[in-house]
């Protein structure tokens, strides 16, 4: 399924139905009357998040949605049915915004979360409700209000534990691929990655989180530069990130300068988050190799990079473990509560 974390749609709730104009006349019932019905209610135009969905891929090719007019009111008092509402099924995460595009609406962050979007037009009143006294024949009734109408923007934030950045090939792919069932596209080239991936990571029955793969970044994404920075919003939500660096390449303190430059740069709070800092690719490093570029991370980053590689699964346990720890601390676990099956518990 194709990933799609934006789009634009036009929603419309439905008008009232019209109140009737009727009067009653029946063989043998000397005394008539008006007895129009009232209109019914238009339809309403909700919108719900729900589990199972990860992309906005369905309104690409719909973006119309409008809830149905309320039945007209007809004689002998029969007031019409309400018009049928529209429910919009969203990924948990997805922000409603105005079409400005800047305003938040709504924030579908939790899964069953139901909230109103449009309310339908009320129905017009039959004749029957303006008889009295001085007007006992009236012969008019009120129309339906009108429905409400506006554009939105969805936009999906993926809700995960832990985000995975790093430049272009650092190793993300390959390390959520060895870190949960996720099987993300994985090459020898930058960009591999075009689109989000997530995936489950299961340390044991009761130690469960989801790490988010972001496309690279490059230096200047925060100007637009390569994907840009488009996808950080997916980890906006996230308790702390992993920031892999590529320990093949010759500048791996430059590696570290830019990501953290361009995370700054994109502001909403990625900065601050708790970052567990990770050398990656070290199969492909001699011992005195990985000591030298351990050295040269901790000397621009103020502490000593974890050693892992993907493709061996050297390192990832205990990456994870340290995942693990601030995904508590962001749950709000206790601070001395004994983590389960630390010993016997997943391995890559």
């Amino acid at each position: 399924m194709k990933f799609l974390d934006q789009a634009k749609i036009y929603i419309r709730s439905g008008n009232g139905g019209a109140g009737s104009v009727s009067f009653r006349r029946e063989k043998f019932i000397p005394n008539g009357g008006p007895d129009g019905g009232d209109g019914g209610k238009g339809g309403d135009v909700w919108i719900e998040a729900v589990d199972g969905l990860n992309t906005l891929i369905d309104y690409r090719y719909q973006q119309h949605f409008k809830a149905q007019t309320g039945h007209h009111g007809q004689g002998r008092q029969m007031h019409g049915g309400k018009g049928d509402d529209v429910h919009l099924k969203v990924p948990v995460g997805t922000q409603v915004l105005d079409e400005d595009k800047e305003t938040v609406l709504l924030d579908m962050d939790t899964p069953g979360k139901i909230e109103l979007l449009l309310k339908g037009g009320n129905g017009g009143w039959g004749n029957v409700r303006f008889k009295g006294p001085t007007n006992q024949a009236p012969t008019y009734a009120n129309p339906g209000q009108d429905g409400q109408e506006r554009w939105i923007w969805l936009r999906l934030k993926l809700i995960a534990d832990i985000g995975l950045a790093g430049l272009p090939n650092a190793g993300k792919s390959t390390f959520l691929s060895a870190a949960s069932a996720a099987k993300p596209k994985i090459a020898d080239y930058p960009f591999t990655t075009l689109a989000p991936n997530l995936g489950m990571v299961d340390l044991s029955p009761s130690e469960r989180f989801v790490i988010a793969d972001i496309p690279g970044l490059i230096e200047g994404a925060s100007e637009g530069a390569g994907l840009g920075t488009r996808f950080l919003g997916h980890v906006e939500r996230s308790a702390s990130l992993i920031h892999l660096i590529d320990g093949t390449q010759d500048d791996v303190a430059g590696a570290y300068r830019i990501i953290r430059g361009e995370l700054e740069a994109y502001g909403e709070g990625l900065a601050e988050k708790a970052e567990i800092l990770a050398l990656n690719k070290i199969d492909a490093l001699t011992p005195e190799a990985r000591e030298e570029k351990a050295a040269e991370l901790e000397a621009v980053a103020g502490r000593r990079p974890m050693l892992v590689s993907g493709v061996s699964g050297e390192g990832v346990a205990a990456l994870l473990r340290a995942a693990w720890a601030e995904v508590k601390k962001t749950r709000g676990a206790l601070a001395g509560e004994s983590d389960v099956d630390q010993t016997s518990g997943w391995q890559p």
